[in-house]
């Protein structure tokens, strides 16, 4: 089996174990449609509640998304290989972009934090932060395009810039169907006669998408500026 395939095998195992650990494989969640007809409350495992179908299905979207930067980053180790490849420089502006992602994320776990306690004008502000900075990011991302090809690093020039344009906009479309969800989530905080413990549940997982968004650009950024080309020589020699 191929280093790639034990990595997909890892993956989905911990995704199937951590699904379990919440009690979503359990009877009792088989079982909910029964219990709100009134047979009682269902629980997970260990006495607590079930694993809300939302965060089910976060789980498992982010898994595959997992995979698919997976197989990116696989496939920019591999092509870096060859003779004709040449990493176009990287616009400065991408250190702005990720200190923006970066605050966009804490602000929005903060957001969280704020609803749980009940503070509505503070997790009003944190959400509008949030989007704020997630909207500089985009504009960033589009500066650093823009730079680069008035610089003459098109994409049909090298394998490597168009890996750049992939990578990037790959992230992008992942960010954008983010800001989809956040809007409603911001939609439905700013509602009047809103309470925040409601909107708790949706910030939560704005935010935990908003970390792997995060974590995954880290990588990007890293493998994109040549601070992975060892690991990079390894996965090619276990890819070869």
């Amino acid at each position: 089996m191929s280093v790639i395939g034990i990595f997909f095998l890892l993956l989905a195992s911990t995704t199937v174990l951590w699904l379990k650990s919440q009690g979503v494989m359990s009877s009792t969640w088989l079982e909910e449609g029964e219990n709100v007809a009134g047979m009682g409350t269902s629980t997970g495992v260990g006495g607590h509640e079930p694993l809300p179908a939302a965060k089910v299905g976060l789980a498992v979207f982010l898994t595959v998304a997992g995979c698919i930067f997976s197989l990116l980053i696989a496939a920019f180790f591999m092509r870096g290989d060859a003779l004709d490849w040449q990493v176009p420089p990287l616009p400065g502006i991408l250190w702005f972009n990720t200190a923006i992602l970066v605050g966009a994320s804490v602000a929005l776990q903060w957001a969280y934090y704020a609803a749980k306690s009940g503070d509505t004008p503070l997790m009003r502000r944190l959400l509008l932060v949030g989007a704020v900075f997630t909207a500089l990011f985009f504009a960033g991302q589009l500066w650093a395009w823009r730079e680069l090809h008035d610089s003459g690093f098109y994409v049909s020039r090298n394998a490597a810039n168009a890996f750049f344009y992939l990578l990037t906009g790959v992230h992008g479309v992942h960010l954008l169907g983010g800001v989809v969800a956040l809007g409603r989530t911001m939609a439905k905080a700013w509602r009047a006669g809103a309470q925040p413990a409601k909107s708790a549940a949706s910030i939560e997982l704005c935010a935990f998408y908003w970390h792997f968004l995060l974590f995954v650009w880290l990588l990007l950024f890293a493998t994109m500026a040549g601070g992975m080309n060892e690991f990079g020589v390894i996965c090619r020699r276990l890819l070869s």
